[in-house]
């Protein structure tokens, strides 16, 4: 009853992709989409650089759109985490919270989670001031002085959107140069709430119920000061998604995924896609480029597995 000729990790651009094309090639794929389903852009306003969409399209509409696209070919879909996986036999065995399920073939497209600091109190005040996620936690941020740590794009969308609840937004870059896009640089920039701080760096948030500031040091002169805001939002990038595949796959020092000839892994019937193997691009078009090679590298192998 629970098992499948393939089964799809994550639903991300990737994972959806991948059912896409599974579905339309008649594979009946599965895909765990986590409870937390849809990826990244689930948590993005709007992309405006994903082809098809001129005037841009905010990435949970989005998401909805290419989940209504793999359930109409036949991809069957379960709002589950998958917590366990088994890649040692086949069938290869996958463990939700609720079933246990097996597939002849498996695509992992779990993508990629939030940094942290790591700083113990930073870790204390998670839900209590700090957060990663402009999105899902600005609201209850309304009239407040926030900071944003990050260099990056996402620094740079986090703290612009948080301009429409905030009375004002700091980012905090932690060298002389900002990594992101001239684009999203300069349209923070350009934003009467928003001050960017060059060579600074987070080190204590204070608080004990819930944060009332940080402690700033000037990574040039050493000096630490004290600041006080009503909220920090940390977005210093991502990691892949690849605790439950520990000792059942190959990873790279940084915990990637390793991938030959594009999307195979170091198991025959088991392939990769998305951020959970990309260090570098990182970009919703190119996981939905690697959804693609997945699915139809993995309907390769069940013809040949099979014939």
């Amino acid at each position: 009853m629970n098992h499948y000729k393939l089964i799809i990790i994550g639903s991300g651009p990737a994972g959806l992709t991948a059912a896409i094309y599974s579905a339309r090639a008649e594979l009946s794929p599965l895909v765990i989409a986590g409870l937390t389903f849809g990826g990244q852009l689930m948590t993005t306003t709007e992309v405006e650089n994903y082809p098809g969409f001129p005037k841009g399209v905010q990435g949970p509409e989005l998401m909805q759109q290419m989940i209504a696209q793999a359930e109409r070919f036949g991809a069957a879909i379960i709002y589950e985490d998958a917590v366990k996986v088994d890649f040692g036999k086949k069938p290869f065995k996958i463990t939700t919270g609720e079933k246990e399920y097996s597939a002849d073939c498996v695509i992992i497209a779990t993508g990629a989670v939030y940094k942290w600091l790591d700083i113990p109190s930073e870790t204390r005040l998670r839900g209590r001031g700090i957060s990663a996620c402009a999105t899902c936690d600005g609201f209850f941020f309304k009239d407040k002085e926030l900071v944003v740590v990050g260099g990056g794009d996402a620094a740079m969308e986090e703290a612009i959107y948080l301009t429409k609840f905030a009375t004002k937004v700091t980012i905090l870059n932690r060298s002389d140069m900002l990594r992101a896009s001239k684009i999203m640089a300069q349209r923070a920039k350009d934003n009467p709430k928003i001050t960017i701080l060059y060579d600074k760096t987070v080190q204590e948030f204070l608080g004990d119920e819930k944060l009332t500031g940080i402690l700033v040091k000037d990574a040039k002169s050493g000096e630490v000061e004290e600041v006080k805001i009503g909220g920090a939002f940390i977005a210093i990038g991502h990691k892949p998604a690849t605790g439950i595949f520990a000792g059942q796959i190959e990873v790279d020092e940084k915990g990637f995924v390793v991938a030959t000839d594009q999307t195979r892994t170091n198991v025959a019937g088991v392939f990769v896609a998305g951020d959970v193997k990309d260090h570098r691009y990182k970009q919703a078009v190119t996981a939905a480029g690697m959804g693609c090679m997945a699915a139809m590298d993995a309907e390769k192998y069940l013809g040949m597995d099979q014939g």
